[in-house]
């Protein structure tokens, strides 16, 4: 490799936050047209790393090179000087802004002192066939659906001509068909010269579409592999042991119904749906996109509204649209958008966990707070949540952390029915297993768990029966043995008898109707 192919290199960094070493004498360089994967467990370091080069943070060693010379990264402005745009999971776009408004936010092109809106959205015309999206540059950005916002977010980054482009998790919530558009531009971008620091947790792209692999784990990078490497030996790597079981579930003999749902139907949406979830065990709820899978679960934990049918937990009815009456009967529901709809975000992880048992830790209108704090330590011991300590912010937890302190908070509360929507999206392998132990735990103890999932080996890994929807109505029920993914997907695409009110293209692409 010439010096000239060297887009990027950065040598021993360290960067520390109170009482957290987040990086020690970490690795890693980027050449003229690669894709280079970034690949860790959530908290290994990496959005620290791609913070670091985007200017958000400042190393506190090392040094960072660009173009073979050391430069020093103060600001987002420092970054896009250097050519490095960052695409991070949580979009940077301003929703009542149009495409090119977002494209060309802060650097509009002018004329007569006069922002020139019939140059700029030519400009933008240009960069979003470069990208091959089809959408106006007058849309609204709050009007389109995720793969195009992803598509917006790339085109921006173009416009900055970009020389290293970061993409953290750019597929996470995309359907196959979207992921395989990106994966197009990306290969052209990679043709067009441009250096990309891939991340993902979907090992099974990284042989399709990297060349390299940088390994960090606890903050070192551990490893520079091709991307040809197995994926039992990236998993050793990033955990520090072989997983040798990915899907560690402890199946037993189940018990008495816990959860009993009835021709349950909202119409438009979901239609006669009937199922029960016993004491003791997994139900996995599998569909396409648009199925009416998370739809049926809020209505079934009140969070939404339905027209006809019954909700039953240990044989005692619930009334409907009732989120206070499911906890109280011992439903918890952890949502497949954890951020949005399961944490408050800038609260500490001790009143994260803290949240459902609130109300009953409350006496004379003052909280035991010494007493859910005690609980608190307890549970987060137990799920071995990586923290500085209770009082930390959860937003700056990684994803599977977060995500544990979801699950945690309903543990705390004795929850009999556990719904798990989408529950290991976006987390690392070393974490989904230790999410699957969790749940081995909660069906041991006599819990009943509802889990909907777009992983498909993940729900006939985990799961004792498996239902499959299918517009709105459950199409088949499988038991595990039976349960492969021809026989699943042959009844996910299968018609019923009277199809659903079909959602909007807008509602399929924001990942909604799932």
């Amino acid at each position: 490799m010439s010096n000239a192919d060297e887009l990027l290199r950065i040598e021993g960094i360290r960067k520390t936050f109170p009482g957290v070493v987040a990086l020690d004498s970490v690795d890693f360089d980027l050449r003229r047209g690669e894709v280079h994967v970034l690949l860790g467990e959530n908290g290994a370091g990496k959005s620290t790393l791609i913070k670091m080069l985007s200017g958000a943070y400042r190393p506190d060693a090392g040094r960072i090179l660009a173009g073979g010379e050391e430069v020093r990264i103060h600001g987002a402005q420092d970054s896009e000087r250097l050519g490095i745009a960052t695409i991070y999971q949580e979009f940077n776009l301003v929703p009542d802004l149009t495409v090119a408004e977002n494209i060309f936010l802060g650097r509009q092109p002018r004329r007569l002192g006069v922002i020139d809106r019939k140059r700029m959205e030519a400009e933008a015309a240009v960069l979003l066939e470069r990208v091959g999206v089809n959408v106006s540059p007058r849309a609204r950005v709050r009007e389109l659906g995720i793969a195009r916002l992803q598509m917006v977010e790339i085109a921006k980054a173009l416009s900055l001509d970009a020389r290293v482009l970061i993409m953290d998790e750019p597929t996470a919530v995309l359907t196959s068909e979207e992921v395989d558009k990106l994966f197009a531009i990306v290969r052209r971008l990679r043709e067009d010269g441009v250096g990309i620091v891939f991340i993902t947790h979907h090992l099974e792209e990284i042989a399709a579409l990297g060349d390299r692999v940088t390994v960090i784990r606890d903050g070192r990078s551990v490893g520079q592999v091709p991307a040809s490497t197995p994926q039992d030996e990236l998993v050793r790597l990033m955990v520090g042991r072989s997983i040798e079981q990915q899907y560690p579930r402890e199946r037993a003999e189940p018990g008495a119904p816990l959860l009993a749902v009835e021709g349950l139907t909202r119409d438009g949406v979901f239609h006669d749906v009937s199922f029960e979830v016993r004491a003791g065990e997994v139900v996995g709820v599998a569909g396409l996109v648009g199925a009416g899978r998370t739809e049926v679960v809020r209505a079934v934990f009140g969070a939404d509204p339905y027209d006809r049918g019954t909700v039953r937990v240990a044989g005692a009815p619930l009334p409907r649209h009732d989120v206070n009456a499911a906890m109280a009967a011992g439903i918890g529901l952890v949502p497949e958008d954890r951020k949005g709809q399961g944490l408050v975000l800038d609260q500490s992880v001790e009143e994260n966990l803290g949240l459902v048992t609130m109300r009953a830790a409350t006496r004379g209108g003052l909280v035991d707070l010494k007493g859910q704090r005690e609980a608190a330590a307890r549970i987060a011991a137990q799920l071995g949540v990586r923290m500085a300590g209770l009082g930390q912010q959860v937003r700056t937890l990684s994803g599977g952390n977060q995500q544990k302190v979801v699950i945690g908070k309903w543990l705390l509360a004795d929850t009999k029915v556990l719904i798990l929507d989408e529950p290991t999206r976006g987390i690392d392998v070393g974490a989904k297993v230790e999410i699957y132990q969790l749940v081995n735990e909660l069906t041991a103890a006599g819990a009943a768990v509802l889990m909907i999932s777009s992983d498909l080996p993940e729900v006939l890994g985990m799961s004792d029966r498996v239902l499959v929807m299918a517009q709105g109505r459950v199409a088949g029920e499988l038991p595990a043995e039976q349960a492969t993914q021809d026989a699943v997907m042959a009844l996910a695409v299968s018609a019923p008898a009277t199809p659903r009110t079909t959602p909007t293209t807008t509602e399929v692409e924001a990942g909604r109707g799932r």
